[in-house]
């Protein structure tokens, strides 16, 4: 780790142990909430503030999972693009575990909240109608294939089983997203993870 990224980590460890005690919305940095209300991507800064918590959930959720598979990425960020709300950049090859992190942003965002699907059929329903994900949807599905076949609900729980003990570490590092103005580069990420 470089000595900025060595400061930067102990700026935001210090952050979210001052914010120990407030909710993800409350901790949401002023221009993540500006960003997306400036973009007209939100109507005003409440949802601003909801689609920033919500979209760190989701970033957070494919980096840990890319953590736990061992793949390195360049950085995640919540930065509102034209194409997506964030993202992780540079994601490497997870091998013929790259469906996990493929899901993980789903899954972390139904995390958030424990409202994983239990129902069977709603959950086929569900994963039918996923499709516009930034090419998670269509990544998972080819991904799944060689150990599932066409089987998505089988795919989609072994992927629930594998991210479920992984929350605290996703809940640390969206929270780490949110109070931060800038991207995160792996080796931050990693070690704010790892901090859970």
């Amino acid at each position: 780790m470089t000595p900025a990224q060595t400061r930067t980590l102990a700026q935001i460890q210090a952050e979210l142990r001052r914010l120990v005690r407030y909710d993800d919305e409350s901790i949401v940095h002023e221009m993540w909430i500006r960003q997306r209300y400036d973009l007209g991507a939100a109507s005003s800064y409440l949802p601003a503030r909801t689609a920033a918590v919500q979209t760190a959930w989701h970033e957070a959720g494919h980096a840990v999972a890319a953590l736990a598979a061992g793949v390195r990425f360049s950085s995640a960020s919540i930065r509102h693009g034209r194409a997506s709300q964030g993202r992780v950049h540079g994601i490497g090859d997870g091998g013929d575990g790259s469906f996990i992190i493929d899901a993980a942003g789903q899954i972390a965002e139904q995390l958030r909240d424990w409202s994983l699907l239990t129902d069977d059929d709603q959950l086929r329903a569900w994963l039918s109608a996923w499709r516009a994900d930034g090419g998670d949807a269509r990544r998972f599905r080819r991904g799944i294939k060689e150990r599932f076949g066409n089987d998505e609900l089988a795919a989609w729980r072994y992927c629930e089983q594998s991210l479920i003990p992984l929350r605290l570490r996703i809940r640390q590092l969206a929270r780490a997203l949110l109070v931060q103005p800038r991207h995160l580069p792996y080796e931050v990420a990693a070690a704010i993870a790892d901090s859970a």
